[in-house]
């Protein structure tokens, strides 16, 4: 049957006149059919009918799959290809199939850069409806969604969803290879390219990738040098909102993350979880060359150009390279003499912030490390440790000559010396001081000095001193004293 009845306003042609009837409702803006509940108006008497049902809870059709109902049977049959695997709508340019024909008009805008809704307030543009409806609730303020638990509320009902299922504790996503779950399907997926090594988010500069889109955002930031949050109080800038929020605490004092083994505070969620790993005993990371294990990858990373010999950090003006990012930066200072870090009651100045706080303590008498078995008090860390192997007895540092060993380095450097036959730095051997003072002691007097005596009286004197001097004169005095000393032992053993 031919179509007889057209419409004046758009030239569109019906078969019927009921078609062509509710078709100009369109024009004219009349919405005659209203529910009774909520005032929504409707151009179809159908529509009426199956909005009804949200207000009803009617929900007639079921899958026979997985049971999930709803008030539409074209929404029963769209569901359905999620079992079937059936994806029917093509896109003719990339060859992504879809479930839905509306889905895959809305994904064409991709290709063509069609984004037919503006906002008006600021002018973005979206692809679709929902988007631009979503966004303007960031202007007006609404948010429609409101968690029944906790009261706090949300701009999409899909963000309320998600938020409910930290109170239900609900995480219906599981990772197929490693069983890690999650409660979000972005999260998944995102978490799925760790396995797969995919990184499809590029950097177009400097070819550097991402798994995730909003990383490579905030990386292109570092190309523009642009950094859009500020702190209010110092002025400094930051790349991330997380960042600034986190470096406020250092203003505030905030440190909300403590430790529920030992009490200790952080500002960071992640600097809690690697300290965690200590009272665990954690070391994830572990060398395959040595077998060492580390509790942090920073520390394992720059082990392991303890193998390959790496030094990536160089100095432009000597040429010197260094391991360590800090190390090559306390390196430059020496260079450019920057000492930025000075102390408000001397005047003196640092290059490094950690050596100002340690100086300050010299003021404020503070020696926050105690000793748990003694009470001693320290203003190092390090200086606490060595104290602690008074009590535990702890000789970590070894002589791999006589097996002697030694709770302090510097002690073991010192005892090294009597194995190369160095009294001290400055040159002068304990040989050359042994037998030069038995000939001495020889012309003197013709005994059986123990020598071993001598060699021992020799260090102990050296040791006390810790410095010698090279005036000839002083060393004169110094060989005559050890001549007396020994002259005196002897005599008094011939008296006994």
């Amino acid at each position: 049957m031919g179509r007889r009845h057209t419409c004046d306003h758009c030239g569109k042609a019906f078969a019927k006149i009921k078609g062509l009837t509710q078709h100009l409702l369109i024009h004219s803006g009349e919405r005659p059919y209203e529910c009774d509940q909520c005032g929504k108006t409707f151009l179809r008497s159908n529509n009426l009918k199956l909005h009804l049902r949200i207000h009803t809870g009617e929900r007639p059709y079921e899958c026979d799959q997985c049971g999930k109902t709803f008030t539409r049977k074209g929404s029963l049959k769209t569901h359905v290809r999620n079992h079937s695997g059936e994806r029917p709508h093509e896109c003719d340019e990339c060859g992504k199939t879809f479930t839905h024909v509306h889905v895959l008009k809305t994904h064409l805008r991709v290709h063509s850069g069609e984004r037919p809704y503006d906002c008006y307030h600021c002018g973005k543009a979206f692809t679709q409806m929902n988007g631009l409806k979503t966004h303007l609730r960031t202007h007006t303020g609404e948010r429609p969604f409101d968690c029944y638990h906790c009261g706090k509320s949300f701009t999409r009902m899909s963000v309320l969803q998600n938020h409910l299922r930290i109170h239900s504790g609900e995480r219906p996503y599981e990772c197929d290879q490693c069983g890690k779950t999650f409660n979000q399907i972005e999260n998944l997926k995102t978490h799925q390219r760790i396995h797969t090594g995919e990184r499809p988010y590029e950097c177009d500069q400097c070819g550097k990738a991402f798994t995730r889109k909003e990383e490579l955002k905030i990386h292109m930031r570092i190309h523009r040098e642009e950094r859009p949050f500020e702190c209010d109080q110092c002025g400094k800038t930051f790349t991330q909102m997380n960042n600034l929020k986190t470096h406020l605490r250092i203003h505030t004092g905030e440190r909300p993350y403590d430790c529920d083994q030992c009490g200790k505070v952080f500002t960071r969620k992640d600097d809690l979880k690697l300290h965690i790993r200590i009272h665990r005993g954690e070391r994830p990371y572990e060398c395959d060359q040595c077998g060492q294990a580390f509790t942090h990858m920073n520390s394992f990373n720059i082990h392991l150009r303890s193998h390959s010999g790496e030094k990536p950090y160089g100095c432009y003006q000597c040429g010197k390279t260094f391991t360590l990012i800090k190390s090559h930066k306390l390196h430059v200072c020496i260079h450019s003499k920057a000492r930025s870090y000075s102390c408000y009651q001397c005047g003196k100045t640092f290059t490094r912030m950690d050596s100002l706080k340690m100086h300050i303590r010299v003021h404020s008498g503070e020696r926050p490390y105690c000793c748990y078995q003694c009470g001693k008090t320290f203003t190092r860390m390090d200086s606490l440790k060595m104290h602690i192997r008074i009590h535990s007895g702890k000789r970590p540092y070894g002589c791999s000559q006589c097996g002697k060993s030694f709770n302090r380095m510097s002690s073991l450097k010192t005892h090294l010396r009597i194995h190369r036959g160095e009294t001290h730095q400055n040159s002068f051997s304990v040989s050359n001081v042994k037998t030069e003072s038995c000939h001495a002691i020889s012309s003197v007097i013709n005994t059986d000095v123990n020598h071993e005596c001598l060699d021992q009286k020799v260090l102990q004197h050296q040791e006390g001193r810790r410095k010698i001097v090279s005036e000839p004169a002083a060393l004169t005095s110094f060989y005559e004293n050890i001549k007396l000393k020994n002259l005196q032992i002897w005599l008094h053993r011939v008296q006994m």
